[in-house]
């Protein structure tokens, strides 16, 4: 196994990993998964299918899309040692999350607090969300759109 840079990096990747890559090069960085969750649905004709990695012990996902080509799409950590715009982004709080991705170009905000009471902030121009529990950072969801031939589309 390689070591990940636990670097966040908006519509590119997560560290030594960008969206579009295969299983392969996600698991000569981080090994095999703790955990697969496999979502095959059927809408409006279309087939969608959606592979999720967990690992758990490094607080780590990887969500695969695609059909005919499955590559990654999304990522999520938790893990307290990943930065966003060097900074360590689970050190800030909600005000200082805001101004960290307003200073780096993306100042369009939406706010919801989610059924289990998460509070959600979403900045779709970085297509990132950020999920706070009693006011501290709990988890950090972010990628990119990819269509069924497992190629990135524009946003």
């Amino acid at each position: 196994m390689k070591k990940l840079t636990l670097e966040i990096k908006p519509k590119i990747g997560f560290g030594e990993l960008e969206f579009g890559d295969t299983t392969e090069k996600l698991t000569s960085f981080l090994g095999e998964a703790e955990e697969i969750e496999n979502i095959e649905e059927i809408e409006d004709d279309a087939d969608f299918n959606t592979v999720i990695l967990n690992y758990w012990s490094i607080g780590i996902t990887v969500f695969f899309e695609g059909v005919e080509k499955s590559v990654i799409s999304c990522f999520e950590t938790d893990n307290p040692e990943a930065t966003l715009f060097g900074k360590r982004i689970f050190e800030l709080n909600e005000k200082e999350v805001i101004e960290l991705m307003n200073a780096n170009g993306f100042t369009e905000i939406e706010s919801e607090i989610e059924e289990e009471g998460e509070k959600r902030l979403s900045f779709d121009q970085a297509l990132i969300d950020f999920f706070f529990e009693d006011d501290v950072l709990a988890a950090i969801n972010w990628g990119v759109l990819i269509n069924d031939q497992g190629d990135i589309e524009e946003f």
